[in-house]
């Protein structure tokens, strides 16, 4: 289900990403908002998606048990090289959380599809209108809907690579904890 933009979005997300960071600390290199509800004016299904980033495979694995061991389940990277993903604890906010390493190819693609619509206001308005449609018609099939707008997605990280340069990774900053 596609809602409209939601300015509670961001608020989730700060509130998820605290929590976060109680449980990992310093572990975590940056704790991202992805996804369309991380576009303002998207138009998403309201669940919030998060990447974690983190330096190596070492520090996905420690991340994995500290999760693990605040409430989430591990249920693999789900067929996505890279990203292992995480079902939210019972009780908490709905959201989809990924752990990534730095180096992720698929970390990056998040972050360069969202960098670019954020960027690029027309292209966002072409993506709304055509994830609107595409919840219409395929309304009970959500595989049908992600294949559906794929060719979309690719052509705009094709355009996001002409224009994103390297990115550089900060720890998350002590004093949030």
């Amino acid at each position: 289900m596609v809602v409209d933009y939601d300015p509670i979005w961001p608020k989730t997300f700060q509130t998820l990403r605290a929590r976060l960071e109680a449980v990992l600390g310093p572990l975590a290199l940056a704790i991202e908002h992805v996804g369309s509800t991380a576009v303002p004016g998207l138009p998403a299904k309201p669940i919030i998606d998060i990447d974690v980033v983190v330096i190596g495979q070492s520090e996905v694995t420690m991340a994995i048990e500290r999760l693990s061991s605040a409430g989430y389940t591990h249920v693999g990277d789900l067929g996505v090289i890279g990203r292992e993903a995480f079902e939210s604890p019972e009780g908490s906010l709905e959201h989809h959380l990924y752990v990534c390493s730095q180096d992720s190819r698929e970390l990056h693609r998040h972050l360069a599809f969202r960098d670019y619509l954020r960027s690029h206001p027309k292209t966002a308005r072409e993506y709304a209108t055509l994830k609107r449609e595409l919840a219409v018609k395929f309304k009970n099939d959500r595989e049908a809907y992600a294949d559906a707008k794929t060719s979309f997605v690719e052509q705009v990280l094709k355009d996001a690579e002409s224009t994103d340069g390297p990115r550089r990774w900060e720890r998350v900053a002590d004093s949030r904890f």
